[in-house]
């Protein structure tokens, strides 16, 4: 018992919670590394795409990290890159076969995005920065912790580019069920524009900097 007691101690450790929480804030991929802009520019104009982005890359992130760390101790150093890139590639086939088949409409809206995972930043980072130094289920946190950061960005800039660009969450007309119209206002279209998008990110960047004065020591 007591062997089985260390082991789930060193499961659920203070260091491997960190792995999930960090990324959420002060090591957010998007806000603090800066990685992943141009998916946060591309695929948030509207929620549904956004968290379909973020799922997509929460599945290739996470599984991608643990092959990698299995298969760390026999990859050679000089062609590393190459199989980090076919992992992905394997990874998004199957994704976006996924997306055809259950969502056809999202992955339309998506179009060429989910291909592109394959060159997405924060995915080779977490490989190279982490998989290849770390066991299978540390690297499988970090893959979870990294996505679910990449994604909470996405989806804040989607609702607000959603909601005031197009009056709807989801598609749902929200705008519409509270009558604002009818008092005259009208959707602001720059919100749909993608230099939008960038604007919120940096508004959000400036907040999160704005609470965590290490951040803006560090930077």
């Amino acid at each position: 018992m007591s062997e089985e007691k260390k082991e789930k101690k060193a499961i659920f450790s203070a260091k491997n919670r960190k792995l999930l929480i960090n990324p959420l804030h002060k090591d957010n991929p998007i806000t603090t590394q800066v990685l992943g802009i141009c998916s946060a520019l591309a695929v948030t104009a509207k929620v549904k795409p956004a968290f379909v982005m973020t799922l997509s890359v929460m599945a290739v992130l996470a599984i991608g990290n643990v092959i990698i760390s299995i298969l760390r101790n026999g990859i050679p150093p000089r062609i590393r890159i190459i199989v980090q890139l076919v992992v992905i590639a394997a990874l998004v086939i199957l994704v976006d076969q996924v997306l055809k088949a259950f969502v056809f409409d999202v992955s339309k809206q998506l179009s060429v995005f989910v291909g592109l995972i394959i060159t997405n930043c924060i995915i080779m980072g977490r490989f190279e920065a982490f998989a290849m130094a770390n066991k299978p289920w540390e690297s499988f946190l970090d893959g979870l912790g990294n996505a679910f950061g990449y994604g909470w960005i996405l989806i804040v800039v989607a609702f607000f580019r959603e909601f005031l660009g197009s009056g709807t969450i989801w598609d749902y007309p929200v705008m519409e069920k509270l009558g604002v119209y009818s008092f005259g206002y009208e959707n602001n279209g720059f919100m749909i524009l993608p230099p939008m998008a960038l604007i919120i990110v940096g508004v959000i960047i400036w907040v999160q900097r704005s609470k965590d004065k290490t951040l803006i020591e560090e930077k």
